[in-house]
């Protein structure tokens, strides 16, 4: 790969415990945050009034004017793995269809033009041979320079058109469609107003809390998550709490034992990756063939896997703090359909 002549930047993609790369290499982009405040650079006011760090206001401004038109880019996780090698494509933009992603807002955005793709199998590199720090860095590791030196892009690869950004203009949705879209999947009216209550109650807490406070996995369960799943039809009865390491066990019927097994809801606190807890559901969801639902929370996110030939797929996925439609983003139903297959009579 020819990089004589042009700037190299490395670009995070979150970190080990949460890690964005599968965005950034589907979507042809890298993105950087916060971008709660609109876009460069009117949003610095709003940042300074909100204490947000000279740092991280500087790696913004790299992000959105430091990078130019056909710099290299190299998608990095931690200080050893990199994830992709790309051509930067065009200016700054700010995209609202990434204001969540598992949690971040990452509306700031560059459209990178992916040339190798690593996300199966990341080129690995010595521990601190990429930098820590700031999300956006020029890139000053020889080792790395060389590596990319080393590599042949195909033309294919070179010759291919960016993928097409989601458009998120007519995305959000309000309490009367989700009402009218469960009522006309056979859900009674008194339960439809009963949970409008109860998410709109939900609402308020998960807004106070993003305010506030952080609340304690105990306290997510107790005050976001059980009432949502009372709200939804789930009676006590058939919801154990701290059941054989589960964080919430849901059953199809009772007695509770494995056999009738409808759900496993793993929760995470507030901030954390909500998303990654896939795989720790999963675990407990293993050899559980009536276990067809996975529902991982931190209480304000759900995303909701379901079972497809033995492997758990994301259906669905939503925000209580910005109620969407749908998430084309990470390919998925946004809150109507997560709700429907969150209900104890849900079987497909």
């Amino acid at each position: 790969m020819n990089i004589q002549g042009k700037t190299i930047w490395q670009q995070a993609c979150g970190d080990t415990d949460r890690n964005y790369a599968e965005v950034c290499l589907k979507w042809d982009v890298i993105l950087n945050g916060p971008g709660y405040a609109g876009p460069w650079p009117e949003c610095v006011k709003q940042l300074q009034k909100d204490d947000v760090s000279s740092r991280k206001i500087t790696d913004l401004k790299r992000f959105a004017e430091g990078i130019k038109d056909g710099d290299i880019i190299v998608l990095r996780l931690g200080t050893t793995d990199v994830l992709g090698v790309g051509i930067v494509v065009g200016d700054y933009l700010w995209h609202d269809e990434f204001s969540d992603i598992d949690g971040w807002d990452l509306q700031h955005v560059r459209r990178v033009k992916w040339l190798w793709n690593g996300l199966t199998k990341p080129k690995k590199f010595p521990t601190y041979t990429l930098k820590q720090g700031d999300t956006t860095q020029k890139l000053d590791s020889q080792k790395v320079i060389n590596w990319i030196n080393t590599l042949t892009i195909p033309q294919t690869a070179i010759n291919r058109k960016l993928h097409e950004l989601p458009d998120s203009s007519e995305n959000e949705i309000e309490i009367d469609e989700i009402s009218e879209y469960l009522f006309d999947q056979g859900v009674s009216s008194n339960s439809i107003e009963a949970l409008i209550r109860e998410i709109d109650e939900l609402i308020r807490i998960a807004k106070w809390y993003r305010k506030f406070t952080n609340p304690s996995e105990s306290e997510t369960i107790a005050y976001l998550v059980i009432p949502l799943l009372r709200a939804l039809g789930w009676t006590p009865q058939k919801m154990a709490i701290e059941w054989n390491n589960v964080d919430i066990a849901l059953f199809s019927k009772l007695p509770r034992r494995d056999s009738n097994l409808s759900a496993v809801v793993e929760v995470k606190k507030k901030d954390r990756s909500c998303l990654s807890a896939k795989s720790q559901a999963q675990s407990y969801a293993q050899g559980k063939q009536s276990c067809n639902r996975l529902i991982v929370t931190d209480g304000l996110r759900y995303g909701i896997y379901l079972r497809k030939q033995n492997q758990f797929h994301l259906y669905a996925y939503f925000n209580l703090t910005a109620l969407k439609n749908e998430y084309p983003i990470y390919n998925c139903h946004g809150i109507k359909e997560a709700l429907r297959v969150m209900t104890p009579e849900w079987n497909e």
